[in-house]
């Protein structure tokens, strides 16, 4: 695909998710790698949130261990390359199956300081058409209690689509 002229986002969050959600499923429509498809919605997501979003990408459900995240495409510094389920912010969410929003990270059990700049933090569980755990969206913050319920609303809205329309 070649580079497209983008159109300016809404201001307002939540019609700013809503137009990066049309955004991502128009880009993504018709294309069967799940890494094309993550690469995609990281690169957006950064790209839309440039102010607030200091990681942005996936990590991936290691189908060898099953039990353990592996990372996958993503935007920003270095990230953790395995997580094991039930540990940090991201395999909390994997074992929970359900999205976490931490305000500060430096408050949470067990939390893993892949970059240490990172003061807050989403993770969204992202879930294959027949309902498995696929990978999980994991979204950092420099800033202190940067996600609300609307980043929440808006981030799984985008991960419910990832791989339900593939």
């Amino acid at each position: 695909m070649a580079e497209t002229q983008r159109v300016p986002l809404p201001e307002g969050k939540r019609e700013r998710y809503a137009a990066l959600r049309a955004e991502i499923a128009a880009v993504i429509a018709g294309e069967p790698s799940r890494t094309a498809r993550y690469a995609t919605a990281a690169s957006l997501l950064a790209s839309a949130f440039p102010d607030r979003f200091f990681w942005t990408g996936f990590y991936l459900v290691d189908d060898a261990k099953g039990d353990e995240l592996v990372v996958g495409p993503y935007q920003g510094t270095l990230g953790c390359l395995r997580i094991a389920f039930g540990k940090g912010v991201c395999g909390a969410a994997a074992a929970q199956r359900q999205t976490i929003l931490v305000p500060d990270v430096h408050a949470f059990p067990g939390h893993i300081a892949c970059d240490s700049r990172s003061n807050s933090e989403i993770v969204v569980p992202v879930f294959d058409a027949q309902g498995a755990l696929a990978a999980v969206l994991d979204v950092d913050s420099t800033q202190f209690a940067a996600f609300d319920a609307d980043d929440q609303a808006g981030l799984e809205a985008i991960c419910a689509d990832l791989l339900t329309r593939a």
